[in-house]
This record gives structure tokens, C-alpha cells and sequence, in this order.
């Protein structure tokens, strides 16, 4: 498998919205391919409109990086290697937890970011979606 096909980007979706709702936390939810391109979107009631991009943004830094939202920022910090990458891709990149790259056997198959709460509470939410993988 190369990328994730809709049906199991539909399914992430869910799974990430059902912790969603089981921790009351309104939020985006974006699942990418492995080039970054949105698959499936959702923006649950009562999330915040900023959650729109930046869910979308952190599932492209995921891809884009290889790594999670919440590593990237412990190297983005002031006076770590990567201190101002936010500022690079047209300012997509997010230095906050929320965003996972999805790997299958190993293979970089797409990307989920997830925003409407604290970032501790987004990676909760986009873990649940991509448990399995």
C-alpha cells in the first residue's frame, strides 16, 4: 500500500471524532496522503474556525517532516536546529502536537492533524484515529 484510500481515511475520521466526543472536545480532523494532499476532512460542531487549517496543516507537517507535531517542536524551539521552520513552506508547518505521520509495513502512507483543544488533547484525539496503524 502507497497511501491511504478514502474508505480508511473515512474510518480515522471517525474513530478520531467518536475520542473526540468521548472527551468533549470539538475539533478539525485532516487525513493526507502521503504527498500531503487531503483525503477526508471533518470540522465537528462548535469547533473553532482557526482549527480548519491549522488540523490541516499539522497532518501536512507530518507528512512532510516524517514525524509527529509534537517532536518537530522540541526541535523548533530557540537555539534547536530547526528554530523558525514554522516560518518556511508559505508558513504550513505546525510546532504544536495534534499532527502524525501514518507508516504501513514501514511505507509512509499519509498524515493525520487534528485541532480544537489544548495539543495534548489533539494528539489524544488523532491517536485514537490511527491506532491500528
Amino acid at each position: 500500500m502507497n497511501n491511504l484510500s478514502l474508505d480508511e481515511a473515512l474510518i480515522i475520521i471517525k474513530k478520531s471524532r467518536d475520542k473526540a466526543n468521548e472527551i468533549s472536545v470539538p475539533a478539525c480532523i485532516a487525513v493526507v496522503d502521503n504527498s500531503g494532499y487531503l483525503i477526508a476532512f471533518e470540522r465537528m460542531e462548535e469547533a473553532i474556525l482557526a482549527s480548519i487549517d491549522i488540523s490541516i496543516n499539522k497532518a501536512f507537517t507530518s507528512v512532510a517532516l516524517k514525524m509527529s507535531t509534537d517532536r518537530l517542536s522540541e526541535v523548533a524551539t530557540p537555539g534547536k536546529d530547526l528554530f523558525g521552520i514554522n516560518t518556511t513552506n508559505n508558513c504550513r508547518i505546525v510546532i504544536f502536537g495534534g499532527g502524525y505521520p501514518i507508516y504501513s509495513d514501514n511505507k509512509l502512507i499519509g498524515g493525520i492533524g487534528v485541532s480544537g483543544g489544548s495539543a495534548k488533547e489533539d494528539m489524544i484525539i488523532a491517536k485514537a484515529g490511527i491506532d491500528k496503524y
